[in-house]
């Protein structure tokens, strides 16, 4: 069994014979991922060895302590926190083989075609359709709230192929390759004055039968891998205390005395409070999930992420008063990650706004920890057995 003495031996077996200093960065990142020191809880020949999941912050601190560089996981998260589980649960070996290392590395960016235009909310509600020709697929249908498909070469992709049973039941889930004929991306442009996110047009676009994840019809169940795991990489960051939205706050009311109130003070003093539990909580989800998926705890956590960011982003533009107001980088931009401290807090504000839809509304997700998690009675689904192409549209 391969322990944390083992890990560190293999991590220094990889130091050695690609110093940081003098390697390419992406033939070191191979190296690391051919060492199966990428994610050390899979399989071997997939970037692990089989390890605990635990044992992972043995290998970065390491790495860390020797100057390693990483792959950039702000960049490529949507492939490391949503693509690259689902992938391994319902991919075949070739798929596994063809996409885990360039998406952990960095050279192949990751989109997710999941939300539609009236089929956010209700995702099972989708539209876009898959129909079988020999042995492809051809897609027509928008997708909506893609974020990265202006970068993405791959996107996770989920269409109706079977009309005539419920909702749920006639999903299907594929990977889609984002440079092929019929795939158009649009910018939509957002309340921070960015298009930080997208649409996409999907026009007779032909995807094998090769880039199916799971069987025909079982789209759903393979989903449920994809969102457990969002939701965790939005709600379960880890974070140093104050690290997030509290951090620039608590700053400036260290820094600037002048703008205090004893209203603010017992606001940002609970607000404080609030997010070092939520902090805390996220590591213990961490803990947990190294004894097995993701479940619906994930989604608590991304509804205290969206609620502490709208309620902290808001007192610091009260804290600041007019000057919280200002905002420099209202332009049309296309920026690859998304910045919450190192910009204007009128900037943090509008942003935060996002919060509490992308990953799944806070509705949703309300209902998925009042019936999973605290085994509440089930809304009334009317829909439940109707064939969706009988559903009121």
């Amino acid at each position: 069994m391969t322990d944390a003495a083992e890990l560190k031996r293999r991590t220094a077996k990889l130091l050695a014979a690609y110093p940081p200093a003098t390697t390419d960065r992406t033939d070191f990142l191979k190296a690391r991922f051919d060492a199966g020191l990428a994610w050390v809880h899979y399989p071997e020949g997939l970037g692990g060895l089989g390890a605990p999941r635990s044992l992972q912050a043995v290998v970065d601190a390491e790495l860390e302590a020797a100057g390693a560089p990483d792959n950039d996981p702000r960049r490529i998260g949507i492939g490391l926190g949503m693509a690259a589980p689902t992938i391994l649960g319902y991919g075949t070996e070739e798929q596994k083989q063809r996409y885990l290392r360039p998406l952990w590395v960095g050279e192949e960016v990751w989109c997710q075609l999941f939300s539609e235009p009236g089929a956010g909310s209700d995702l099972a509600a989708l539209r876009t359709r898959a129909v079988r020709e020999g042995d492809d697929w051809v897609v027509n249908g928008q997708k909506v709230w893609t974020s990265s498909a202006h970068l993405a070469r791959w996107a996770i992709l989920i269409a109706r192929t079977d009309p005539d049973v419920p909702k749920h039941r006639g999903i299907t889930y594929f990977i889609c390759d984002m440079t092929d004929p019929g795939v158009e991306v649009r910018p939509l442009r957002q309340i921070t004055g960015e298009a930080e996110f997208n649409e996409v047009f999907l026009t007779d676009v032909r995807i094998p039968d090769s880039r199916r994840l799971g069987d025909v019809g079982d789209g759903w169940r393979v989903a449920q891998t994809t969102l457990n795991n969002e939701r965790v990489a939005i709600g379960g960051m880890r974070l140093p205390r104050e690290g997030g939205m509290i951090g620039p706050v608590a700053k400036t009311w260290r820094e600037r005395p002048e703008l205090r109130t004893h209203d603010l003070h017992q606001r940002l003093l609970k607000l404080w409070v609030e997010a070092e539990v939520a902090r805390l909580t996220g590591e213990r989800l961490r803990q947990q999930l190294v004894a097995g998926q993701p479940g619906p705890e994930g989604s608590g956590m991304k509804l205290a992420f969206a609620r502490l960011n709208q309620e902290i982003s808001g007192l610091e533009v009260e804290l600041l008063g007019e000057e919280g107001l200002l905002y420099e980088d209202w332009t049309m931009r296309r920026p690859e990650l998304v910045d919450f401290t190192g910009r204007d807090a009128g900037y943090r504000y509008l942003r935060s706004k996002g919060n509490s839809i992308e990953g799944g509304t806070t509705e949703v997700l309300l209902n998925i920890v009042a019936e999973r998690v605290l085994g509440l009675p089930s809304e009334p689904r009317t829909d439940k057995d109707v064939a969706w192409k009988d559903l009121a549209r």
